[in-house]
């Protein structure tokens, strides 16, 4: 069975390095997004990048970077995605953060 619904897609860009509360960022923001009872979010390592600085970071072998990009894409109603943006105000010190309405088709087995 598919269920359509509208819904937000919020992207967290930022470094592997990046940490919070003596944990890195991405699993912080993670456990903290989970906490929220939201309906799901996956980090990402990036095996290329760069940002601000201009500095491709990368996963090469000869140009090993110890801070590859990472994205944190979490998607839920809209009004969830607005009661998690102060946990990431206040933990995000350095990054970019994308958000856009989507629509989201979800499958779901027929119950039994």
């Amino acid at each position: 069975m598919k269920r359509q619904e509208e819904a937000v897609c919020l992207r967290i860009f930022i470094g592997e390095t990046d940490r919070y509360e003596g944990k890195p960022l991405y699993l912080y923001l993670l456990e903290a997004f989970k906490k929220a009872d939201l309906a799901g979010a996956t980090a990402t390592r990036g095996i290329a990048g760069f940002g601000k600085n201009s500095r491709i970071q990368t996963s090469s072998i000869l140009q090993l970077s110890t801070d590859l990009p990472i994205v944190i894409e979490v998607v839920d109603r809209k009004e969830k995605i607005e009661a998690i943006k102060p946990i990431i105000d206040q933990s995000v010190k350095e990054g970019l953060v994308t958000e856009e309405p989507v629509t989201v088709y979800l499958y779901e087995a027929p119950q039994k």
